[in-house]
Order: structure tokens, then C-alpha cells, then sequence
């Protein structure tokens, strides 16, 4: 029988690094910095539910752990140069075995919106999910009323694809996004 070798990022994600901030694997540490941020009614009104305590939230940590172990998925934090907490954070996972077509979500501390954060944090996953993990189509949905994080997607170089209807909650509807591999182009 021949045994596969997983990938690097499977057993260590790398630290990538931008100008301002670093994005690094979710730890233990982060889960009262992301419960803070993530539950403030200004984030949480455009994301999924996130965990309701810090527990929950160290039960989550300990999840994304085994599920990248898995190669299924990687949650990352985004740490701004001279902070050691998270302020947001990314999430990659595979909507297919081959890891090809993967999804991605992401959520900032509301102050760290319109700072270049979030675009300098993308530019940083994307780069990863294409040339590290090799995703060849990377998708993304953001609430339709969501209006800068669908502008900051657009931004990217990502392409509407569709309304899905009621698909958040029951009564919100997402906008379906996706950039593939070869059109990926970095933030300048």
C-alpha cells in the first residue's frame, strides 16, 4: 500500500506576513480577543453565529485544529504588527475532497474596518489557499446587505456569481463570489 504524504500546512501552517500584520493559525490564546470582536452586534449581523462564550469559542479553536490536521480546513488569525491578540480572522475549507474548490469566510473587529487591514489580510489567505494549498476556485458568500465587505471582495478581483436566496437565515439572501486560480492577481 502507498501512503501519502500530507502536505507541510497540514501539520504547520506558516506564519504569512504583510507590512502591518501577520496572519497566523488560530490558538487558544485569540478566544477572548475573537469573542469580543466577533460577537459585537456591527460583525455579527454578517456572519454565522459565532460561539457564545469563550469556551465555546476555545471549543471551536480546538475543532479548526483537528479539521486542518484532517487537510479539511485552516483558520487563521490576523494580528496587527505590535498587537499579540487577534482582531479577525479567515477561514479556508474544502468543499471537496482535492482541496480544489475551497470556500472562505472571514470577520474583523469592527475599529479595523476601512484601514487596509482587510485587504492586506486577503491578499495574504488568497495567496495561500492558490500557490500553498492549490485551490483552484476559491468562493466566498457575504450577506447582500453587507455592502464593504462585498465591495472589499469585488476589490480583490472576485466575480458575483449569483443570489442565493434566503440562504442566510431565513430570510436573508448572499451573494455567491468566486476568483480562480488563474485570474488571482495580489492587492498592490
Amino acid at each position: 500500500m502507498i501512503e501519502l504524504q500530507a502536505p507541510d500546512w497540514w501539520h504547520e501552517v506558516p506564519i504569512l506576513s504583510g507590512p502591518t500584520i501577520q496572519i497566523r493559525e488560530v490558538e487558544a490564546r485569540d478566544t477572548g480577543s475573537l469573542f469580543e470582536l466577533l460577537t459585537d452586534p456591527k460583525v455579527s449581523r454578517y456572519i454565522s453565529t459565532p460561539p457564545p462564550s469563550v469556551a465555546a469559542f476555545q471549543g471551536f479553536v480546538d475543532w479548526a485544529h483537528r479539521r486542518r490536521e484532517g487537510g479539511n480546513c485552516v483558520c487563521l488569525a490576523v494580528v496587527p504588527r505590535g498587537l499579540e491578540q487577534a482582531i479577525g480572522l479567515f477561514q479556508v475549507r474544502a468543499l471537496e475532497p482535492s482541496f480544489r474548490i475551497a470556500e472562505w469566510g472571514f470577520a474583523l473587529g469592527a475599529a479595523f474596518w476601512s484601514t487596509g487591514i482587510f485587504s492586506e489580510a486577503a491578499g495574504l489567505v488568497a495567496d495561500f489557499a492558490f500557490k500553498t494549498i492549490g485551490v483552484h476556485r476559491l468562493e466566498a458568500r457575504a450577506v447582500v446587505e453587507n455592502f464593504r465587505g462585498n465591495r472589499a471582495l469585488e476589490k480583490l478581483g472576485a466575480k458575483g456569481e449569483a443570489v442565493l436566496r434566503n440562504s442566510f437565515g431565513r430570510d436573508r439572501s448572499q451573494f455567491l463570489w468566486a476568483i480562480v486560480a488563474e485570474e488571482w492577481r495580489p492587492p498592490v
